[in-house]
């Protein structure tokens, strides 16, 4: 059989342009369908204008967690700028009395700590809707019975008014305290809330339901992505 070197030449460079093919198709075809995840909260169209392919389109604002200050197990002071450039998974809590529901949800925070425990870009938080019980000294021994690390997993407390007003218009989630013959109870919602690092809310996981901390899983990783893309694109 006559050797062809031409042939040989041309199959070899087809075998190194195929995945050099496909990884364009992924990073340039693959943006037009990429769907970050939705922001939650209310919103308001903007006076400024970002440009889409020539065409003027109007910019959002969305809703965003103001900032707050507050103390961690530890009774370190915390701020947003504790966080900056992090993604947070943030969910309520108490430590007296608890429900199975805090247990159950406190127990899926320590496996998702665990799970991130090496990515830096990921940063854990539980807000006390009991801050008058729930003093730096009480939340240092709690967060040693469920591995919560201050700097990883902050156990936040501080002024009722600040705690709440951060729970009920920040994250726009439900808490309540109620006294009936001397026993105390909370009602609030028991959720995971997924923040970026912009502090917007990019999504709301029942705590204790199998499926949804399944979904907080991947969507962790897709909000994980999207920010890296904004940081590689300079946003």
């Amino acid at each position: 059989m006559k050797y062809n070197p031409i042939k040989k030449i041309l199959i070899l460079v087809t075998i190194l342009a195929v995945p050099g093919f496909l990884y364009y198709l992924l990073q340039e075809k693959g943006k037009n369908r990429y769907k970050p995840l939705a922001i939650y909260g209310p919103k308001q169209v903007a006076t400024t204008f970002h440009s889409v392919r020539g065409k003027q389109i109007p910019d959002t604002i969305y809703h965003i967690v103001e900032d707050f200050k507050l103390l961690n197990q530890k009774a370190d002071t915390t701020t947003w700028k504790s966080y900056k450039g992090k993604v947070i998974v943030l969910n309520l809590f108490y430590s007296n009395d608890r429900p199975f529901g805090v247990d159950f949800a406190n127990k899926a925070m320590e496996g998702f700590t665990k799970v991130y425990e090496k990515n830096d870009m990921i940063h854990f938080i539980g807000v006390t809707v009991d801050p008058q019980q729930d003093q730096p000294a009480v939340l240092a021994t709690y967060a040693k019975q469920i591995n919560a690390v201050a700097g990883k997993w902050d156990l936040l407390t501080g002024d009722s008014t600040q705690v709440y007003q951060l729970i009920r218009k920040g994250l726009l989630l439900d808490a309540l305290k109620t006294t009936t013959n001397g026993f105390t109870k909370f009602t609030y919602g028991n959720m995971f809330v997924l923040l970026d690092s912009e502090h917007r809310i990019r999504g709301y996981y029942e705590a204790t339901n199998q499926e949804a901390l399944s979904k907080l899983d991947d969507e962790i990783k897709v909000l994980v992505a999207e920010e890296l893309r904004n940081m590689r694109d300079g946003r």
